[in-house]
Order: C-alpha cells, then sequence, then structure tokens
C-alpha cells in the first residue's frame, strides 16, 4: 500500500516538528522579553482592563491567563471569552460587579459580563484528584499565582499577565515552547492526562488549531488514558471535535488520535477506515481520502467540514470486489444512518445534525450536460436550494481529496449556471410555491384535510416541474377539474 507520500508524509513531518522550529531560537529569557512585549503592545479590550483593574482594588491582583495570553503571544485570535485568574475568591468578585453568572462556582469560576465583554474569572486555586477522570474532586483556594499555573495541562496555556505591572507569569517555559512550535504537559505528562482524560483530546485539537507539534513526551503519554476516556461526558468529546475541524488542518489532530489509539474510543466508525483499500479511482484508502477531504473543506463551513469527516463512513460496510475491483454502491445511503449516528453521540445541535447528514447522503450526486431543464429543477427540489453551495463545497473537497483527479471539476461550474437561471426564471420548487393551496384542493375535490390534500399537491407539482408555465392560480384549478 503506498502510503505515506505526498500529503501524507507532510502531515507526519508536521507532527514530528517538535523542536525543529525552535533551532534558531535563543534562551528563554529572551523569548520570555519578546512574549512580554508582544503582550505589552497588544490592545486589550478596555472594558477587559477596568474589570482587571476593579479586580486589583483594594489589594486584589489579577492577570490575564492560559488560552488569551497564549494566543496574543502567537499573534492569532482566540476565544471571544477571556480567561482572567485572581486571588479574590468567587463571592468578592460577584460583589465588585453588576452582571456575573455563576458558570463554575464549585471549581471558583464565575462569567463577568462588561461592556460587552465575556470575562471567565477564575480564583487561584489547587486541585484535589480526579476521580471521574473529568472533574477536580475538590479545589483549595490559594494565593499563589505560581502554584495555579502549575495544575494547567501544557506549558502554552501555563501563562499569567499582569498588564498593570507588565508583568509575564511563565514558570514552565511556555514562551519557549510557544516559539519552537512545541506541545509539552506541565509536570508528568501520564499523570497529567490521566487526571483529566481529555485532555490528550485537547492536545491533538490544539496541534490542528495552532499548527504545533507535542514533543515526544507528551506524545508518548496521549495513549495514557485508554482506559478513562470512556468517563468522559459525550457533550465535552463532542465540543473539542467541533473545535479542531475548524483548524487549518484538522487531519492533524485525527492522526495523533489514531496513533494513540484513542481515535477508535471517540470516531471507530473513522477509525474503522483505516486501510480500507478503494478501487483504481482512488489513490488513497478509505481514512486517508477522509482526512485529505476534510482539510479540503472550507473552515469557515463547519458542516461541510463535517459532511466531509462523515462522508465514506459508509464504505468500509458497502465493500464489495467485483472483475478484481472494489465497489461500494449505497455507500452514500449507509454514510448518511452512520452520520446521524456519530453526530447524536457527539451531542451535535439537531439543526446541524440534519443538515450535515443531509450533505452526507447527498454528496454522490451525478450530473451531465444531457439533464433537461426539469431534471434540474428536480434535482434542486430533492436538496433543496438552501444546501446546494455547501454540496457544492463538499464535492469540490472530495474531488481535492481523490488524489488522481487534478484541477477543477468544471461540470459543477455549468450545473450552477444552470440552477442560477432556473432559479431567476421558475420560483416553483417546492408545494408552498405552488399558485394554489390546501384549501383549493379541499374546495375543488370537496375532500376533508389529510394526507389525500398533500399527496395532490404534491402531484400538481410533479407537473409544475415538468412545465413552469402551469403554476398559474387558473391552469393548477382547471388540472384539479374546477374553475377560479
Amino acid at each position: 500500500m503506498t502510503r505515506v507520500i505526498g500529503w501524507w508524509k507532510a502531515v507526519r513531518e508536521r507532527l514530528g516538528q517538535a523542536g525543529r522550529r525552535g533551532a534558531r531560537t535563543t534562551d528563554l529569557v529572551t523569548l520570555r522579553a519578546a512574549a512580554a512585549t508582544r503582550l505589552r503592545e497588544h490592545r486589550w479590550p478596555a472594558p477587559a482592563l477596568a474589570a482587571l483593574a476593579r479586580l486589583r482594588a483594594g489589594g486584589g491582583r489579577a492577570w490575564f491567563v492560559g488560552g488569551t495570553v497564549r494566543d496574543v503571544v502567537l499573534g492569532r485570535d482566540g476565544d471571544t471569552t477571556l480567561d482572567v485568574a485572581t486571588d479574590l475568591e468567587p463571592a468578592e468578585v460577584t460583589r465588585r460587579f453588576e452582571r456575573v453568572e455563576p458558570i463554575g462556582l464549585r471549581h471558583g469560576t464565575v462569567l463577568i459580563l462588561s461592556d460587552g465583554v465575556a470575562i471567565e474569572c477564575t480564583t487561584l486555586r489547587r486541585e484535589l484528584g480526579y476521580t471521574d477522570a473529568r472533574h477536580p474532586d475538590g479545589v483549595e483556594f490559594t494565593l499563589d499565582p505560581i502554584e495555579d499555573l502549575g495544575r494547567r495541562d501544557l506549558t502554552v496555556n501555563a501563562l499569567a499577565w499582569d498588564p498593570a505591572a507588565g508583568e509575564l507569569l511563565d514558570p514552565h517555559g511556555g514562551a519557549q515552547d510557544l516559539a519552537q512550535g512545541v506541545l509539552r504537559a506541565v509536570g508528568d505528562p501520564v499523570a497529567r492526562f490521566r487526571e483529566d482524560a481529555l485532555r490528550p483530546l485537547r492536545v491533538a485539537r490544539l496541534a490542528a488549531v495552532l499548527g504545533m507539534a507535542p514533543e515526544p513526551r507528551t506524545r508518548a503519554a496521549l495513549a495514557a488514558v485508554a482506559d478513562r476516556a470512556p468517563l468522559i461526558a459525550w457533550e465535552r468529546v463532542g465540543a473539542e471535535f467541533r473545535r479542531m475541524l475548524v483548524a487549518p488542518s484538522p487531519s492533524v489532530g485525527l492522526e495523533l488520535l489514531r496513533e494513540a489509539g484513542l481515535l477508535e474510543l471517540w470516531l471507530p466508525e473513522l477509525a474503522g477506515a483505516y486501510g480500507v483499500l478503494q478501487n483504481r479511482h482512488h489513490a488513497w484508502d478509505v481514512y486517508e481520502h477522509t482526512l485529505r477531504t476534510v482539510d479540503a473543506a472550507p473552515a469557515a463551513k463547519p458542516r461541510v467540514r463535517w459532511a466531509a469527516l462523515l462522508h465514506d463512513l459508509g464504505k468500509p460496510g458497502t465493500r464489495e470486489l467485483r472483475r478484481g475491483d472494489a465497489t461500494f454502491y449505497g455507500h452514500e445511503l449507509a454514510g448518511a444512518a452512520i452520520a446521524d449516528r456519530v453526530l447524536e453521540r457527539l451531542r451535535t445541535p439537531l439543526d446541524d445534525r440534519r443538515a450535515i447528514v443531509h450533505l452526507v447522503r447527498e454528496h454522490m450526486f451525478g450530473y451531465s450536460s444531457e439533464w433537461t431543464d426539469a431534471a434540474v429543477r428536480r434535482w434542486l427540489r430533492r436538496v433543496g436550494v438552501d444546501a446546494v453551495a455547501e454540496l457544492f463545497d463538499l464535492r469540490l473537497a472530495d474531488h481535492r481529496g481523490n488524489g488522481l483527479k487534478p484541477g477543477f471539476p468544471h461540470y459543477l461550474e455549468e450545473l450552477r449556471a444552470r440552477i442560477e437561471r432556473q432559479l431567476a426564471e421558475h420560483d416553483a420548487l417546492d408545494v408552498r410555491d405552488l399558485a394554489i393551496g390546501g384549501a383549493d384542493v379541499m374546495r375543488v375535490r370537496g375532500i376533508p384535510p389529510g394526507p389525500e390534500v398533500g399527496a395532490t399537491l404534491e402531484r400538481l407539482l410533479e407537473r409544475v416541474l415538468d412545465d413552469p408555465a402551469l403554476n398559474t392560480r387558473e391552469r393548477l384549478l382547471a388540472e384539479l377539474g374546477g374553475g377560479p
């Protein structure tokens, strides 16, 4: 099997770049100073600075922490919610602000809403074990910010910035790891990951999002949570995958999980596609083709990214050898059913789930120039006008992930032009677009409300799809056998 070539080799190189990017970096002191300069020059939101000043009033202390600091040092847009740590306890924080939501009082966290800025404010703390592999059994508040940073998962998240003092706290070398593109656990990686079994998934997500690579010990420890991963709530797993799928290259995180044996725990359907050979029309097995397709899908369209991840999961179960080559007849229908189960398991919002499953079901649409205009209209009716753009995006990503189909599929441009023409000239693609309604059917046919009314309207729509000129009140009533 010719797997580790081309793009796949590039993915593995990105996974193995820990330390290489830092070959030209200087000492830790210089790197910390450079990070502090970037933090000092950053234009922090005025309401956030005002909130920190209010926390400091009367001798309190407060810092921007975690991903908020990390993303500024990297020069990237981060989460809209800012992370702040303080030595004040939650009750005192609550007293100092007008709008506060108690989102995690048990663990010392409240959400401050101030002039359009959301701040997740957590009291400095130490944690008391993780029996359930999900949440600390308890916390004890502390006045020591260094102790608080020591409980964090990765060095690049164990950073705190005091904008008033212009002071960066970096007790674990996070600034150096940011400069080198390295993800490194704070302390013993096995112990850190077994505390919260979601952390390896978070490492995989950050590798994809930040374009960074876990250093060898951290990478080797990812598999240490295999026995504790089933304890993680599916809501948390789904949230991490959703964040991974908007990364520049989700394949990086997915491959880290597969190598650690964790993909088969959280996405066994995708893990089962590894090594499933396709046919002469494809360069890659189902798994690698899927990862290529995901990376090629537009990151700004999460539904398309999800559909790209799930679109061929029906292939392993439908694979048959015919005349020495593999076929996958009906894999889109089998894949839609699998996609629905996966998305339900990952607690995907229902509207997104339905839209993604629909894309998977329809992704094998065929088109030729021989289609009549009526065929174009029927296809639009089946897939839905609102889904066309995303379906085209999925088809283009699938094409790019094939490995044997260079260039742009020009039939998509022809179909797009025909669709635009049909939409400009005709507007009856749904029974709601007909010039008559159910009341007219009941009056003319003398029937009560019920399934027959809907079936009659569907038959009329079929006639209109063949001949759009029929969509007038007079002509449709005539079709029913009645007058205006």
